[in-house]
């Protein structure tokens, strides 16, 4: 099973750590004798071009990475796996590499290198690890055909990758016209969907919204966020209704926002809250619902503040706390509810194939933290001063209303629901959650 696992469409994007800006500029053809793949990696301000051939493909046993250009003078990882009983096996990889310039070259970096693949590989070893005992522990399924909105952005990018090194085929909602078998046309702005090509699709996975963050509110930034979300889920759910074969689930991102800025912990049976996100949240939950009129189950993911270090909140603030200007917001009292990025893939592949998922889920962490605790936090994963506050006033000043409903809103969400269901988050601890995602 692991060999496969990593022949399967996405493993290579699934093994890349967050930390790190790795782009397929012509995506990868899968393993087998000969193949190449085109790879482009950001180190700093620098870009390198790479290409690398499989060679030695020994299925079940082994297969190697040869560098044919790139920065390196010499470039092979050799995959191995070697079996360790009926259900088990080691995973080994070994680099064999020379950096240009002789020994030059392996004074200015090479210490930078093993310190740079010890990092990659502990959290390659960590994701490998985990994705095969979610296969081991769910059992045999039938692979189905899941379609994605929002697959550009930084959870459904992160989701189709998972998905496919599952077994599932993964169809993504493109604004764009659809240049290959896994794209389907949209333009949920006016109303535009290819439904011909949704008759196959099993469930739905709808990430798809305006970002909260991507400026003031101003009026007009208000109406795209609402209508991004609920105009599209609209269009969805119509599209469905029209399907012979309807999918068996949709699941649809909201957010804790709903709750909006109140004291205590919240579990999924709260109202919504007051304000503009709460108002937002709302309304896109009830346009979601429509779905279970046609027969579907219906998932709404209450989703905290995404912990991941390729993008969202948490690259926002990465740079301010590595030159150790990074402090609490405000008096940083208020509660943060927050999620890493691997918990909540699970979350989303968990509200697919179990039944007893339906209706609000708060997909948070059963351990929220307080902003000056998470500041805190931060500033030890990173070995960095966090002294510096940021008074009301000035966030105020710079983004309005966003400041007191996203920066300063108290939002303690508990997932009462998953935990009545036993369900393991794997990084349930702010500290575990910092490091694994920024390498630490």
């Amino acid at each position: 099973m692991a060999f496969e696992w990593h022949c399967r469409p996405g493993a290579f994007v699934r093994l890349q750590p967050p930390w790190e800006k790795v782009e397929l500029p012509e995506g990868h053809p899968g393993v087998s004798e000969n193949s190449q793949v085109k790879v482009r990696a950001n180190v700093g301000p620098f870009v390198s071009q790479w290409l690398v051939e499989h060679r030695d493909v020994i299925p079940g046993i082994q297969f190697r990475d040869v560098m044919l250009q790139g920065p390196f003078a010499l470039w092979v990882h050799t995959h191995r796996f070697v079996p360790l009983g009926e259900n088990a096996c080691m995973l080994a990889d070994e680099i064999d590499f020379r950096l240009p310039l002789g020994w030059l070259g392996k004074f200015v970096a090479g210490w930078f290198v093993h310190n740079k693949l010890s990092r990659m590989f502990r959290y390659r070893h960590a994701i490998t690890k985990s994705d095969l005992e979610k296969i081991a522990s769910r059992g045999l399924i039938h692979p189905r055909c899941i379609l994605v909105s929002g697959a550009s952005g930084l959870i459904g990018s992160a989701l189709e990758s998972f998905l496919q090194t599952q077994g599932h085929t993964v169809l993504r909602l493109v604004r764009r016209k659809a240049e290959n078998a896994d794209e389907i046309f949209w333009r949920p702005e006016t109303g535009e969907l290819d439904g011909a090509s949704l008759g196959r699709i099993d469930a739905v996975v709808h990430l798809s919204g305006a970002n909260v963050a991507g400026g003031r509110w101003t009026a007009i930034r208000r109406a795209a966020i609402l209508d991004s979300r609920v105009q599209s889920t609209r269009i969805l759910v119509n599209a469905l209704r029209k399907l012979e074969h309807r999918p068996s689930v949709f699941v649809c991102a909201s957010a804790v926002g709903y709750y909006g800025d109140r004291i205590g912990e919240l579990s999924e049976l709260e109202p919504a809250g007051h304000g503009f996100l709460a108002g937002v949240s709302d309304a896109w939950e009830r346009e979601s619902d429509q779905a279970q009129a046609l027969g579907i189950r219906v998932v709404k993911l209450r989703i905290g503040v995404v912990l991941a270090a390729a993008g969202g909140a948490l690259a926002k603030m990465l740079p301010v706390f590595r030159i150790g200007l990074g402090g609490r917001l405000g008096a940083g009292r208020q509660m943060m509810s927050w999620i890493a990025l691997e918990d909540l893939l699970s979350v989303i592949e968990a509200s697919i194939f179990d039944q007893q998922i339906a209706g609000p889920i708060n997909a948070v962490s059963p351990h929220a933290v307080s902003n000056a605790g998470f500041t805190k936090a931060m500033g030890e994963v990173l070995n960095r001063p966090t002294v510096i506050p940021v008074p009301k006033f000035l966030l105020r000043l710079i983004f309005g209303q966003m400041a007191d409903e996203t920066l300063l809103a108290n939002t303690h969400a508990v997932p009462a629901w998953l935990l009545g269901l036993k369900f393991r988050f794997r990084l349930s601890d702010i500290r575990e959650a910092l490091r694994e995602t920024l390498g630490r």
